[in-house]
């Protein structure tokens, strides 16, 4: 019986997960290392003492038109893990004037919803609406300001907050490029591929412990604080992992999957071209369980949360390109934070308890100039591929993204197999 050959995953974030998925399938044996304490990268999951309950790093929500997504989590026999509307009702409200209302794109490719008052952004009329399509047409350099005007009632009321957390960058500087990418496989495809899905009832039960379970099953090996410390090349080739007390021995048929955050990438691989200016996202929940007919997802305008999820046991928030939050004292944020939180549902002033989680570098800023300097997944080491919501996928950083890289430099590296 013949032996499988290794490949070795740097990096056990979805990127890492989907690659060594994908090698597993094309017969290789994956051998994953990370250097934190458990695998998943910033979509883990753990038990926060304060909570004392099991919260997710930060609120991620995927789309039901991802395809990456779909083909992940059907491979590992987790398509049951993600919860959400029967179709693409988005609840929105407006702090400053309290208004409320509902974005409704209904279910086909054919956009009647358009011409439905109630389903349309409240003031914006169907030309208003139709400007959407300049988001598709221009220059690789264009901004989203260079293709739509900044301001108005349907960028105040679904560009701005959505294109916000697509981008985790302000929208106005936003690369239209990507904008664009999100409109295509979302809006454009129709309210069903728009349908927000959310991890039920964690990220880790969702996306890491179903693939970690699948990969051992299957031969597959996760070595967690376990920091790589150099990459031994030879000629066009990567021949060893340095991992500081051990140098693991690398042949040239076996790949090397380097699914580390940019920063990391850049001090390992001689001249990397990578993104070098990031964004931050704030995070916090708070112990409180929601009432009855709570709505799981609700966009904010006027304030200074963007958007709640109500899970069972637990009330969240999420920031995106946060950087100006970061430095501030974290209780301060958290009462600011419930204070809204209460403006929105009505729940009781006393502050429940309540964790603030921080990502400084969360993603890339996803300006044109930085979408150009995303490197592809092939190296000039014909063993050595990238992989990370920070390569060129075409999208901003999201988990679509990063599945889509692993499944990407897995089947660059599975193509050129040479046994």
């Amino acid at each position: 019986m013949a032996v499988p050959l290794k490949a070795h995953i740097i990096g056990a974030g979805m990127a890492g997960l989907s690659a060594a998925v994908e090698l597993t399938r094309a017969g290789y044996q994956a051998d994953i290392s990370d250097s934190a304490a458990q695998a998943g990268g910033r979509c883990r999951s753990y038990h926060d003492p304060q909570l004392n309950s099991v919260i997710d790093n930060g609120n991620h929500l995927v789309l039901a038109g991802n395809a990456a997504v779909a083909h992940y989590l059907d491979v590992i026999g987790a398509s049951d893990r993600l919860s959400g509307p029967a179709h693409a009702d988005f609840n929105f409200v407006d702090l400053t004037s309290g208004a409320r209302w509902q974005f409704r794109p209904n279910d086909s490719a054919v956009p009647w919803w358009l011409f439905k008052k109630d389903r349309r952004v409240p003031g914006a009329g169907v030309f208003a609406h139709l400007a959407l399509g300049r988001l598709l047409i221009g220059k690789a350099t264009d901004t989203v300001a260079d293709r739509i005007k900044p301001g108005g009632v349907l960028w105040n009321r679904l560009l701005d907050p959505v294109l916000l957390s697509a981008l985790n960058t302000d929208p106005a500087q936003g690369s239209a490029v990507l904008a664009a990418a999100v409109i295509r496989g979302s809006l454009a495809k129709g309210g069903r591929a728009t349908r927000p899905r959310i991890a039920e009832p964690t990220l880790a039960a969702a996306f890491v412990d179903p693939a970690i379970d699948w990969l051992k099953l299957r031969g597959g090996q996760l070595a967690t604080g376990t920091r790589l410390r150099a990459i031994q090349f030879e000629r066009d080739l990567v021949t060893g992992l340095d991992y500081g007390d051990a140098i693991v021995p690398v042949v040239a048929d076996e790949p090397v999957i380097l699914a580390v955050p940019p920063w990391v990438a850049s001090g390992l691989v001689p001249d990397l071209t990578a993104p070098d200016d990031f964004r931050a996202i704030v995070n916090a929940h708070f112990k409180f369980t929601p009432p009855p007919g709570t709505p799981a997802m609700i966009g904010v305008v006027g304030g200074t949360i963007e958007w709640i999820f109500a899970f069972e046991d637990r009330v969240s928030i999420t920031i995106s390109a946060a950087d100006r939050l970061v430095d501030q004292d974290r209780e301060t944020l958290a009462r600011g934070f419930w204070a809204e939180i209460v403006q929105v549902y009505g729940f009781p002033d006393a502050m429940p308890a309540w964790q603030i989680v921080k990502e400084k570098r969360a993603t890339f800023a996803a300006t044109p100039e930085q979408d150009a300097r995303r490197p592809g997944a092939k190296t000039r080491w014909r063993n050595l591929f990238l992989a990370g919501d920070w390569t060129q996928t075409g999208l901003p950083a999201t988990i679509e993204g990063a599945l889509q890289s692993g499944v990407t430099a897995a089947r660059l590296a599975s193509a050129g197999r040479c046994v």
